[in-house]
């Protein structure tokens, strides 16, 4: 099946004259009684996925050439002529329905449509509308956290719903799943004497209509997925991790665990498609990380801050570019990489390896290129990944710290005091890079990212050894040529181009006194809330 097949699917059986998809706006049928818009705005790199999915070579080529193709799509089900064409958004298809003619005269041309303005979706023409596409390539730019950092549409209120095509398993959990998708969610939250509840563009959304779990009855929904191995490391240690995948809707990172209530579990959608650099609009200097030949390179932030979508887009970036063995070490896997230009080995922690440290050790006698390590959390595992970039190898890790000089501390911080000078030589040495990133509410609903990059020059290198890591800041400012740059200075920029509210940059600002004062120097006016008395923004602890 198509990933546009879906929605021409919805538009043979409501006998639409024309399905249109438009770059930022929602996919739109043209009935008998008007336009009627269904569903969420469509991004355009979306729509360039489900049409590049059905044309022929010939076709694809003639839209490069002339910018327009035209082409008969049918199915047992359908039969629609297909117009499409680039735009400065990506990709717009207008769909003409041939699978039940009008007569003669009556077919609307595609310029009918072209300044159509799309309306809110009654709801009564909500109930019918056209399921989400949730198959091949399309769904992942939907539901990415990652979609963070798109070009976000607004999402729903909580209680309004689109109806989408339920997996065919038939579980709930699943159901519970695929509405991710349909809200537009990162994560769903299960809890014990509490309704489901969805995290939508950062913030917790309960199901209203949804139903109190018992703990018997929360036990049935999780357990039916539950690994048996996992199961029982949650009866012996409390809580288990495992990732879970519906074909052809998502795959998600489970977290379950005991508390005070009984159990919850934690799903978070993992996008099964890797956006590429482009589409996460990352610098330049953090793109060429994928060139280096060895070293370690850090990506951090707190929980939820789109690590893991950051470190796989390098990854990828190394996949095509690079003839390379990679080996990557996560608990438990989450996105998945295809060998393309290189070959790739995911080993996953408690099910093909025992421990971080133990798959290190292991990766010097399989002859990598390049090591993927998801978490850094623990003395030996920083330890062994200092080595193993020091001989030769380039690593890629995590840690949970939100700025680039609280990275270099905490790494220096967790070995005892008789080893720090040890340290800060070999990390000196190794240490190339620190991407160190945060989401933020946009205006309009969804995230954005903001990035703070630090480059270790010879400079950053001797300050590491010396113990001048808090001379970082003045190396920053002053390396913005090399790609270097601040997330103050981040948070300043998203606020100027209209992107984050002042109050939520402020309270994600590292230097809260120095965000203010830039803010002014831009002609910004804004009035910190009466918070004078705390602390800047804090370390988030990891977990």
């Amino acid at each position: 099946m198509a990933s546009v097949d879906p929605y021409l699917k919805m538009a043979a059986q409501r006998s639409a004259k024309q399905l249109v998809l438009k770059p930022g706006h929602k996919p739109l049928l043209v009935l008998d009684t008007g336009p009627a818009p269904f569903g969420h705005p469509i991004h355009g790199s979306q729509i360039r996925v489900a049409v590049l999915e059905i044309l022929s070579p010939e076709q694809k080529a003639q839209l490069n050439s002339t910018g327009k193709a035209t082409m008969l799509y049918e199915t047992r089900e359908f039969r629609f002529q297909v117009t499409c064409r680039p735009t400065e958004g990506g990709v717009e298809a207008i769909f003409l329905n041939q699978t039940a003619a009008p007569p003669a005269g009556q077919r609307l041309a595609t310029r009918d449509v072209e300044g159509i303005e799309l309306a809110p979706l009654d709801e009564e023409q909500s109930s019918a509308a056209a399921p989400a596409i949730v198959h091949g390539g399309v769904s992942e730019f939907i539901a990415a956290d990652q979609a963070s950092q798109l070009q976000a549409a607004p999402a729903k209120p909580a209680g309004r719903r689109t109806e989408i095509s339920m997996p065919a398993s038939g579980r709930e959990i699943d159901k519970l799943l695929a509405h991710m998708l349909q809200n537009r969610a990162s994560d769903l939250h299960l809890c014990s004497t509490r309704r489901a509840r969805y995290r939508i563009d950062g913030d917790l959304h309960e199901e209203q209509q949804g139903p109190v779990y018992d703990i018997d009855t929360l036990r049935k929904l999780v357990f039916e997925i539950v690994p048996a191995k996992e199961a029982e490391e949650f009866e012996t240690r409390g809580a288990c991790d495992f990732a879970y995948e519906i074909a052809n809707v998502g795959r998600y990172r489970f977290n379950v665990y005991k508390d005070h209530r009984g159990f919850s579990a934690v799903a978070r959608l993992i996008p099964s498609e890797i956006l590429t650099a482009e589409q996460l609009n990352l610098p330049k200097a953090v793109r060429a990380l994928a060139n280096l030949p060895k070293g370690l390179v850090l990506v951090t932030g707190p929980t939820g801050s789109g690590k893991s979508t950051t470190l796989a887009t390098i990854l990828d970036l190394v996949n095509r570019s690079r003839k390379d063995h990679i080996i990557t070490i996560e608990a438990p896997i989450e996105f998945v990489h295809k060998d393309k230009q290189c070959l790739v080995n995911q080993r996953e922690v408690g099910r093909h390896t025992g421990g971080f440290r133990e798959a290190l050790r292991d990766a010097l006698r399989e002859d990598p290129d390049v090591i993927l390590v998801g978490e850094m959390r623990d003395l030996e595992t920083i330890s062994t990944a200092i080595e193993t970039a020091s001989t030769g190898h380039l690593v890629f890790g995590t840690l949970h710290t939100t700025t680039a000089t609280s990275t270099v501390n905490r790494i220096i911080e967790i070995f005892p005091a008789d080893q720090q000078a040890q340290v800060r030589y070999g990390l000196a040495e190794s240490l190339k890079a620190v991407v160190a990133q945060i989401l933020l509410k946009k205006k309009g609903g969804g995230r954005v990212a903001a990035l703070e990059v630090l480059m270790v020059t010879t400079s950053v290198s001797n300050l590491i050894r010396e113990q001048k890591t808090h001379q970082l800041l003045n190396q920053m400012q002053t390396g913005r040529s090399l790609g270097m740059q601040l997330l103050t200075d981040e948070l300043v920029r998203l606020v100027k181009s209209d992107l984050v509210e002042p109050a939520e940059a402020y309270s994600k600002a590292p230097d809260r006194a120095e965000f203010v004062r830039q803010l002014g120097a831009n002609g910004i006016t804004f009035k910190p809330p009466a918070d004078e008395g705390m602390p800047p923004a804090t370390e988030e602890g990891e977990g």
